[in-house]
């Protein structure tokens, strides 16, 4: 008989589900886990951008940020978040923030809760996090990160400090999630996606900034992941990366997974054209580069299934999901959502069937 180690990445996994959210569709497909049948696919408004799973709900919560377009060049922002039923798949609520906008980064605290959510600023007031609390589903408050475009966002797990990656300020806003206040500010040239270590001591922040990193024809700086000890609130090491990073995931079993952007040289582009994007694993722990598999065009998403057995890697221009075996680097297969109608994958959430 097969060791656990041998068994297939799929299996005990019947009745879980994969949502994927379509950034110009605008819609949310589901898909069979195990299977990668398409399911069901819903209308949202647009324009989606990253989607969040709670748990404790059974709720999708998913960010419209813009009313089309994206970061810096977009047609104006959106102030509103969708809240969904992945059951049965219908629209349970529209939660308008006004006057707050430009909704993007979420992070969730199950036992407090709460949801936070990252929002752009504006001329009377800076970026920050509003907080939601999941069982009324009402704004609690704002938390100011000093910054204009705060992104991305995560939580430690113990609830009590966040950190929200900024794309033009040089540093990492560090918030006291208790007492509502930034505390700190971490010297980062612009940042993209994050994740925060098992034990809150460390936040791992993808930098630079990628459209400061593409506009750039000379003097770029040093791509890769800045690791940053919480105690300190200071930069303690880089994990180098070949290309720019957008995307970055911690996996339960202590992988770090990053999306790589990739370009290759194109005659009529000083910048280039996209190439096949990269995901690369490090260990956490030990800051070792475990291994990389090539992907989809411009990967922008980056998620994992609850065992950490299985990577999801959302690709937005060639609109692909990559399904990863992470034991063995292996691509198990591919979501094309383009083939359904619905360019642009973006946000992924794993969805464990009901208990």
């Amino acid at each position: 008989m097969p060791s656990e180690h041998q068994s297939s990445p799929r299996a005990g996994r019947d009745g879980d589900v994969l949502a994927v959210v379509s950034q110009s569709g605008p819609t949310i497909s589901f898909f069979d886990a195990v299977s990668d049948r398409h399911i069901d696919t819903i209308d949202i408004i647009a324009e989606p951008h990253e989607v969040c799973f709670d748990p404790t709900q059974r709720l999708l919560w998913c960010t419209t940020s813009y009313h089309s377009g994206y970061y810096h060049a977009n047609s104006g922002r959106r102030t509103e978040l969708t809240v969904i039923d992945p059951d049965t798949r219908r629209v349970v609520e529209v939660i308008d923030l006004a006057p707050e906008h430009g909704p993007h980064g979420l992070a969730l605290d199950t036992e407090r809760r709460r949801l936070y959510v990252s929002v752009e600023g504006s001329e009377d007031r800076p970026g920050g996090v509003v907080v939601i609390d999941t069982e009324t589903r009402r704004p609690l408050g704002r938390i100011d990160t000093d910054a204009p475009g705060p992104h991305w966002f995560a939580i430690d797990p113990a609830g009590k400090t966040g950190y929200a990656t900024n794309k033009e300020a040089p540093f990492v806003s560090v918030v006291d999630l208790e007492r509502g206040v930034l505390t700190a500010k971490v010297e980062v040239p612009g940042s993209e996606g994050l994740a925060v270590s098992a034990d809150g001591a460390h936040a791992y922040v993808a930098s630079p900034y990628a459209g400061s990193f593409l506009a750039a024809t000379e003097d770029r700086p040093d791509t890769g992941i800045k690791v940053i000890d919480a105690r300190t609130a200071s930069v303690v090491d880089t994990l180098p990366t070949d290309g720019v990073v957008l995307p970055v995931h911690l996996t339960s079993t202590g992988k770090l997974l990053v999306g790589e952007l990739r370009m290759e040289p194109d005659p009529e582009s000083q910048l280039g054209r996209q190439a096949p994007g990269r995901l690369t694993v490090f260990s956490a722990d030990t800051r070792k580069r475990l291994g990389e598999l090539e992907v989809g065009l411009f990967p922008l998403t980056i998620t994992s299934s609850p065992d950490g057995r299985i990577a999801y890697v959302s690709c937005v221009v060639s609109s692909t999901v990559h399904i990863v075996d992470l034991e063995t680097l292996r691509e198990l297969s591919r979501l094309d959502i383009a083939k359904a109608g619905e360019p642009g994958a973006h946000g992924l959430a794993y969805i464990p069937r009901p208990a």
